[in-house]
C-alpha cells in the first residue's frame, strides 16, 4: 500500500469514527470514565441555593459578604489501546477482515478521549510487544495511531495475551482506562490479567467473524492456521469435526469472559458483521450508572 492510499484510508476512517464519537460517544465517555477527583479552580461570590459547606469564611471575612470556593473535575486522563495483530485478525468471511473493525472501534475510541482533552496510547502486540507510541493529546497523534493499526506489519504471527499485560503493567505507573482488543484465541491470562487490573480500568474488546465459531459443510477444504501458517486439510463434511472446532472456539470465548468477570474487568462481544456502535454504546451506558 502507497502512502496515497494509507493518507486516504486514513481520512476514510477519520471522517466515519470522528463523527461518531463527536455525535455519540463523547458525552458517554465523559460519564462512564471519571477523573481523578475534584480540585480546587476559584471563589465566587454566593448565590442563593449554593451550598453552605462550600462558603471560603477567610474570604467571606475579608470581604465582609460570603464567597463560596468551586471545584471543578480533575479530568485529564489516560487511554491505553491495546491492539492484537497476530495473524489470526488478518481473517473474514463478510464485510471485512477483524482488523480492519479493530481499527474503526480503536479509532472512535482515540477521537473520544482527545474530545474530552485525555491522552491517549498504544501498545501493537503479537506474541512480543510489537510497537509502543506513549500517551499524548491532540488529532495529528491520532491520525498516527490509525496510520499504524492500517501499515503496521508485525514480525510475528503469534498471541500472547499475558505477555501484553505484563508490558503495560511496566510502562504506565499511573491508573489508565485500557481498552483490549482481540479475537482473544489465547489462553493461560487469568493471573497477569488480575493483577493489572487491581491498578487500571480494563476493557477486553472481543472482534470475532462467525466463521471463528463454527464452519460450513463445505466438504474437504485446506485451512490455513494464519498464526503458524501451516495448511491441514479438513474434512469440514464431518458433524464431528465440525462440532471439535466449535467446542475449541467456545473454550477461548468462556475463557475470555469468565476471567476479566473474575478480575472485575468489562467486556464487549462484536462480530464483524454486526453494529459494533450499539455494543460500544449500552457498554458506556451499563458502565456509567
Amino acid at each position: 500500500m502507497d502512502t496515497k492510499e494509507i493518507l486516504k484510508k486514513v481520512r476514510k476512517i477519520e471522517v466515519k469514527t470522528r463523527r461518531l464519537s463527536d455525535h455519540i460517544f463523547g458525552g458517554e465517555y465523559h460519564s462512564t470514565f471519571k477523573g481523578r477527583g475534584m480540585t480546587f479552580s476559584e471563589v465566587r461570590a454566593y448565590q442563593f441555593g449554593d451550598d453552605v459547606r462550600a462558603i471560603d469564611w477567610n474570604v467571606t471575612a475579608r470581604y465582609n459578604e460570603p464567597f463560596i470556593k468551586v471545584f471543578e473535575e480533575e479530568r485529564e486522563l489516560t487511554m491505553m489501546l491495546m491492539v492484537d495483530v497476530s495473524g489470526s485478525e488478518s481473517f473474514g468471511t463478510t464485510n471485512q477482515f477483524k482488523k480492519d473493525t479493530i481499527t474503526e472501534i480503536s479509532a472512535t475510541l482515540a477521537f473520544s478521549a482527545i474530545q474530552n482533552n485525555d491522552k491517549v496510547g498504544l501498545i501493537l502486540f503479537s506474541d512480543t510487544i510489537e510497537l509502543f507510541i506513549p500517551p499524548k493529546k491532540g488529532k495529528s497523534h491520532v491520525l498516527r495511531i490509525i496510520r499504524e493499526l492500517i501499515e503496521f506489519k508485525p514480525k510475528s504471527k503469534k498471541t500472547d495475551i499475558a505477555e501484553a499485560f505484563k508490558y503495560l503493567s511496566n510502562v504506565m505507573k499511573k491508573k489508565a482506562i485500557v481498552f483490549m482488543l482481540s479475537d482473544f484465541m489465547d489462553d493461560n491470562y487469568e493471573r497477569t490479567l488480575k493483577i493489572v487490573g487491581n491498578k487500571h480500568d480494563i476493557t477486553g474488546i472481543r472482534v470475532f467473524d462467525k466463521h471463528d465459531e463454527e464452519i460450513p459443510n463445505l466438504g474437504m477444504v485446506p485451512m490455513l492456521d494464519a498464526e503458524t501458517n501451516t495448511v491441514q486439510l479438513i474434512n469440514t463434511s464431518s458433524k464431528r469435526v465440525r462440532n471439535n472446532y466449535k467446542i475449541a472456539a467456545l473454550r477461548f470465548s468462556d475463557y475470555f469472559k469468565t476471567t476479566f468477570k473474575k478480575s472485575g474487568s468489562g467486556t464487549i462481544d462484536t462480530r464483524v458483521d454486526q453494529d459494533y456502535v450499539k455494543k460500544l454504546l449500552g457498554y458506556f451506558k451499563h458502565k456509567g450508572r
